[in-house]
C-alpha cells in the first residue's frame, strides 16, 4: 500500500476503491475511477510498486479474501476493502514507526511525490494531471520546492552566489544601454 501511494500519489479514498482490474501491469498505469469530482484518470505506477503489488497478490491477499471476492485490491485482515480512515491510521502508524521524525499520513505522500517530481524536472501541468487537480493553483500548493533544492538552483545559476577569486570581485552590472558617467 505504501509503495502504491509513493508511486502514484493517489488520494486515500482512491486507494481504498482500487480493484485488481484497475492495475494495468503491461502499460504500468492505474485507472483511478471516480476520483475527486467523479472524474476518471490514468496514473503511472512504477515497477517497484508493481512488484510489491504482485507479491501482495500472491502471498498476502489470498489469506484475507473472503468469498465472494469483491475484487478490491487491498483488503483488511477481515476480508473487506479498506475505508479511507483505516488507510490513514495504517499509514500514520507506518510513518511514525519509520523514524523519519515527521508526522503525517497519505497526504504526506502526495506532497512528497509532487515535490520530488518538480525537483526532478517534471512540468507542473504533468503533476497537476497526476494528482487529479482541476486547478493549477491547487497543484502549486502541493509543489512547494524545498529550500534545499532552491539553494542548489541559486548556487548553480546565480553569479553572486559564489565567492570568486579576489581579482574578479568587481561587481557586474548589466545595462541595456552603455553607461555614460557624465550623464
Amino acid at each position: 500500500m505504501l509503495e502504491t501511494l509513493y508511486s502514484t500519489a493517489v488520494r486515500r479514498a482512491e486507494l481504498a476503491r482500487l480493484n485488481i482490474g484497475d492495475i494495468d501491469f503491461g502499460r504500468e498505469v492505474v485507472l483511478i475511477r471516480e476520483g475527486k469530482g467523479r472524474k476518471d484518470r490514468y496514473v503511472p505506477i512504477g515497477t517497484r510498486a508493481l512488484d510489491w503489488i504482485c507479491r501482495y497478490l500472491a502471498d498476502a491477499r489470498p489469506c484475507n479474501v473472503l468469498p465472494p471476492d469483491s475484487g478490491g485490491l487491498f483488503l483488511t485482515r477481515f476480508g473487506r476493502a479498506f475505508v479511507p480512515n483505516g488507510i490513514s491510521e495504517l499509514v500514520s502508524d507506518a510513518v511514525r514507526k519509520s523514524g523519519i521524525g515527521k508526522r503525517g499520513s497519505t497526504h504526506l505522500f502526495r506532497h512528497t511525490v509532487a515535490t520530488l517530481m518538480l525537483e526532478g524536472g517534471a512540468d507542473i501541468r504533468q503533476i497537476q494531471l497526476m494528482l487529479g487537480h482541476e486547478s493549477l493553483a491547487t497543484t502549486q500548493i502541493y509543489t512547494r520546492v524545498s529550500i534545499k533544492a532552491l539553494k542548489r538552483a541559486h548556487s548553480a545559476t546565480h553569479p553572486g552566489a559564489r565567492v570568486d577569486p579576489p581579482e574578479s570581485r568587481e561587481p557586474r552590472i548589466l545595462l541595456d544601454e552603455p553607461f555614460d558617467p557624465n550623464g
